[in-house]
């Protein structure tokens, strides 16, 4: 019996096991296809090894009833004053969305669930051999606002790993896909082919209580979670190593597991991919990726629809696509330097290169006032385990000169790096020179930040989201809005 694709393969003459078999794959198609809307590929409910979902369950009455009296006692005060300009900019810093995985300070960076990068690298539990948290850890921080025993997070890295499962239709149009098609396009699209798998879909459709939402998109989240780094490593072999597949390895957590499925097997690369799905897994709400799985989820859309929804924000040159520009940038500029430079000379480019007309990437963020901490994490990553490197040196050798370059040019209210000035740097020193790739890594952890929050969004019972547009007539000639 193979159950991975719900083929049963019978041994000819063996009449008294033929029967035996026949009436236990009957029961088996019967209990599959009842209970799940994806057929043969998947059990409705994995087994709760690790407790997250039992704790979950647990905390979810408590912040209903801390909502319910917090809308009580504030639902009539005012938390934002929007103005005109905010309207047709992007709605920039309009405080109008509840996100409780993640809190974005514009001094100190990303907070996940009040806990400083840092301090997450410090607490949450690490795999054996490892120096980085593992993502299985902060997954169960942004779920419930806890630290993880190293027990719990094992326990569920196991739960993770139980619940991979694959269908056929979806390995086929991966399979399928042209070379020329972006990774990120792939992936995406690989992610709607799972959506075959939705249990949250199944159960709408046959009519569930509302106060039901939030469990079976806690099962959809898991189980996409657990697929994610399969699917793009296989997208990753399929271009990039000619189709030659490496087998999910069980006993690894996911970091270490993707990596594997990379073809890489340095322990400090490991690292690195552990480090990379924690800094880039959620970074409050309002983000494109983040706010588009929020958007769509709003609608009831499961999470499989929701989150291929995010991806494809995430696929656009000003989100997820920011590494690459920073890499063509260091590349062309090394190009142009013909070797080490002085500082002043350094400067004396960047100061031509945005008389041009052109811009320096990596450097400011929409929020954040000074230097990401995600860039300062990965800078002391590559302190410690790349010192020499050349682009890693020329990525620091920016980092003195082009803060004050921003500010005489006046180009920047943050001339600070953020977290794209450093990702593509230490990826290359390791050989993922891939950079098309990035943005599906980055994709793999940022799932872990928008389905917590989707499961929140559920058990929460946010509405559908419906903001009110008006139009430039309307602000010319309405007298009543101020």
């Amino acid at each position: 019996i193979n159950a991975e694709y719900g083929v049963f393969s019978l041994l000819p003459g063996n009449h008294h096991l033929v029967f035996h078999l026949r009436a236990v794959c009957s029961m088996f198609v019967i209990c599959r296809t009842r209970s799940c809307w994806g057929g043969f590929y998947r059990r409705c409910y994995s087994t709760d090894t690790s407790g997250l979902k039992k704790r979950l369950s647990q905390l979810i009455p408590e912040k209903q009833a801390e909502v319910v009296a917090v809308k009580k006692e504030f639902g009539e005060k005012v938390i934002h004053q929007v103005t005109v300009d905010q309207a047709y900019t992007g709605m920039r810093d309009i405080k109008s969305l509840v996100t409780e995985t993640s809190l974005l300070d514009s001094n100190e960076g990303i907070r996940f669930r009040g806990y400083s990068i840092p301090e997450v690298q410090e607490k949450l539990p690490k795999s054996n051999g490892g120096t980085e948290p593992m993502a299985e850890g902060l997954f169960w921080l942004l779920l419930t606002g806890e630290i993880p025993t190293q027990s719990q997070a094992l326990g569920l890295a196991e739960e993770l790993n139980n619940r991979v499962n694959i269908p056929r239709h979806v390995i086929s149009m991966i399979d399928a896909f042209p070379e020329h098609m972006h990774p990120m396009t792939q992936f995406s699209a690989a992610v709607l082919g799972l959506q075959t798998e939705s249990i949250f879909a199944h159960k709408y459709n046959e009519g569930i209580s509302k106060k039901t939402h939030w469990d079976y998109t806690y099962e959809d989240s898991l189980n996409l979670i657990s697929s994610l780094p399969t699917i793009a490593s296989r997208i990753y072999n399929n271009l990039y190593r000619n189709r030659k597949h490496i087998p999910s390895n069980p006993k690894l957590d996911i970091g270490a597991n993707y990596a594997s499925m990379m073809g890489f097997t340095n322990p400090v690369f490991c690292d690195l991919v552990r480090l990379y799905l924690v800094i880039h897994s959620d970074h409050e709400g309002g983000n494109v990726s983040a706010h588009a799985t929020h958007l769509v989820g709003s609608a009831l859309s499961d999470p499989y629809l929701s989150f291929s929804a995010g991806m494809n924000g995430l696929a656009g040159p000003l989100h997820g696509l920011a590494n690459q520009e920073v890499l063509r940038f260091l590349h062309h500029l090394q190009k142009d330097l013909k070797g080490e430079v002085t500082n002043d000379q350094l400067a004396e480019w960047c100061q031509k290169h945005l008389a041009s007309g052109q811009v320096i990437p990596g450097y400011g963020h929409a929020v954040l006032r000074k230097t990401d901490p995600r860039y300062t994490c990965q800078r002391n990553f590559a302190l410690k385990h790349l010192p020499n490197d050349p682009l890693f040196k020329l990525v620091s050798q920016l980092y003195e000169v082009v803060p004050d370059v921003l500010l005489k040019a006046g180009k920047a209210k943050n001339p600070w790096p953020n977290v794209d000035a450093h990702s593509g740097c230490v990826l290359q020193h390791f050989g993922l020179t891939q950079e098309n790739y990035y943005t599906v890594m980055f994709g793999v952890s940022r799932a872990l930040g928008v389905l917590a929050s989707l499961i929140w969004d559920r058990a929460l019972g946010f509405p559908l989201e419906r903001p009110k547009s008006i139009t430039t007539e309307w602000i010319k000639n309405n007298k009543n809005w101020y």
